[in-house]
């Protein structure tokens, strides 16, 4: 547990430019993946929102909802 509160320590120091920063590299490399392996881009874009639908969830529930 030493391990995720040192880096829960860590994340606080981000500020939201670190954080955009963070997820355009994530895109980036969602960019090369897709580009290695065209077979990717085949899927039917729905199947793409709904794992986005997903992913954002907790992050809503959390940022409105949690107290």
């Amino acid at each position: 547990m030493k391990l995720f509160n040192w880096a829960q320590g860590r994340v606080k120091n981000y500020n939201l430019l670190d954080l955009k920063l963070i997820a355009l590299s994530g895109l980036c490399v969602g960019l090369i993946i897709a580009n290695l392996v065209p077979s990717i881009l085949d899927i039917n874009v729905w199947w793409f929102v709904g794992v986005g639908v997903l992913a954002t969830l907790r992050v809503y529930y959390v940022f409105f909802l949690r107290k």
